[in-house]
């Protein structure tokens, strides 16, 4: 059974101009202390085509977590542009959220991101080379797309790692459960 388990995830700041910063409000609920912090990393799908386009926005560790509900706003700076290709740039590309628990990712929330044009000429007529300071993100926030993978959380190697668990739609604004801050580092 996971020991941590992601209640809530809102998107904020969105939509957005291209060049602002990410910022997604994560809640999530511990069933026991944790001996290691959890490690979040946001990821930036540059191409479908191809891993070697995706950027690590942020990696951010949060801990220590005690037993109980936590939530945390994690904001990173927007991929650089000049990483992305051409042809990728503007239209459908992919955010990622992943949290790993000893190096081990045992849950990943994607949201779809559509990058286009302000001016109804530019999307008609896109340059040949973007202006990314005319292109307006819009992150889907509402159909976010969450999988979850079995881990070992404990030092013991009787259980099974990185099997799938489940893919079981987030169940958003669960309001069980008491609320805390957490220390990010």
């Amino acid at each position: 059974m996971a020991k941590v388990q992601v209640c809530n995830v809102n998107v904020l700041n969105n939509p957005s101009p291209f060049n602002s910063p990410f910022q997604f409000e994560l809640t999530f609920e511990c069933i026991e202390e944790l001996q290691e912090d959890l490690e979040w990393k946001m990821i930036y799908v540059g191409s479908a085509e191809s891993e070697q386009y995706d950027q690590v926005l942020d990696t951010i560790y949060v801990g220590p977590v005690p037993e109980g509900r936590h939530m945390f706003v994690f904001e990173a700076d927007p991929p650089d542009a000049t990483k992305i290709p051409v042809a990728d740039a503007i239209g459908v590309t992919v955010v990622l959220l992943t949290c790993c628990y000893k190096k081990q990712e045992f849950v990943r929330v994607g949201y779809f991101i559509n990058n286009e044009y302000n001016d109804p000429e530019m999307k008609e007529n896109p340059p040949a080379i973007p202006e990314f300071d005319k292109v307006t993100r819009n992150i889907l926030g509402t159909e976010p797309r969450v999988t979850r993978f079995k881990i070992n959380w404990d030092d013991s190697d009787n259980g099974q790692t990185n099997a799938a668990d489940d893919t079981a739609p987030l169940t958003f604004n669960d309001s069980s459960c008491s609320q805390t801050a957490m220390e990010v580092s």
